[in-house]
């Protein structure tokens, strides 16, 4: 299933392209001979159009860096680093999830999307992984061609491997899936009580001009970031609360900013960590 389509200038040398399924953002970084990609979608067919949407930019080889270890952000490593040499980077525990537990990744990814696209999960099942070379623990700098890009990891959050890339030089920040702006934030893998935390790490990256590249949706400025964090933070206190007063998940959900249904997943991960099981 091949639904990729073509990037756009977003800032001086920085081009998204939105993936039209999963709304999935790719960010391609282009600096002096060399090029930074951020995510590589979800399988070998979307990485190749993807290839080749980014070499209708720049002919510069890349770096990769995945934002954390979920399908669509990652699964298409094997293609987007089939030439030799080509760098990937990652944080440390996504690394690990790639390297040593690709079965897992396989098959959680085709359980969550065969109901809903059956045609994608069939190719999830059998798609190549290949894990990052490189390993983030807090952040690390790049050179992109002349261009500084740092690579951060905020804290837990979405999940416990996730990655921001900030471009300095273009005010630019990718913040993966701890912003997000076509949907509620995804709580399935994520730490909703330290998650504000995450945040406020990159918000102080941040200043009132920078545009922020959620992982799905539109690009959106510090305002929005700022309004998500507070929801967010409702959310950590509201199952703190719930949690001292021994209320079901279910109460606390009622009262989620995100809805119900999120609340719910985010209510009983949040129980979890408060209990020491997550």
């Amino acid at each position: 299933m091949t639904t990729t389509v073509g990037f756009s200038e977003i800032a001086a040398g920085v081009h998204l392209l939105r993936e039209p399924l999963l709304h999935v953002n790719v960010v391609l970084v282009v600096g002096d001979g060399a090029a930074l990609l951020v995510d590589t979608l979800s399988t070998a067919g979307q990485a190749r159009e993807l290839a080749a949407a980014a070499r209708a930019v720049t002919p510069h080889p890349w770096t990769i860096v995945n934002t954390h270890h979920h399908f669509d952000h990652c699964f298409g490593n094997a293609t987007l680093a089939a030439e030799p040499g080509t760098a990937v980077y990652a944080q440390a525990q996504a690394v690990a999830m790639l390297r040593d537990r690709p079965d897992e990744l396989r098959r959680a990814a085709y359980e969550e999307m065969r109901a809903e696209q059956p045609a994608l999960a069939e190719e999830l099942a059998r798609t190549e992984l290949r894990a990052p070379t490189h390993e983030v623990h807090e952040e690390t700098v790049l050179d992109v061609g002349g261009r500084r890009v740092v690579l951060r990891h905020p804290g837990h959050g979405h999940t416990d491997a996730d990655l921001v890339v900030h471009v300095p030089d273009a005010d630019v920040l990718v913040a993966g899936d701890l912003v997000e702006q076509s949907g509620p934030p995804a709580f399935e893998e994520s730490y909703p009580l330290r998650w504000p935390d995450a945040v406020a790490d990159l918000l102080r990256l941040t200043t009132p001009a920078t545009v922020v590249v959620p992982g799905h949706g539109e690009p959106v400025d510090t305002a929005f970031v700022r309004e998500q964090h507070a929801q967010l933070a409702r959310q950590a206190w509201l199952i703190r609360a719930g949690h001292t007063g021994s209320a079901p998940p279910e109460r606390v959900a009622a009262e989620s900013p995100f809805g119900a249904r999120p609340g719910l997943i985010a209510a009983r991960r949040g129980y979890a960590e408060l209990d020491g099981t997550a």
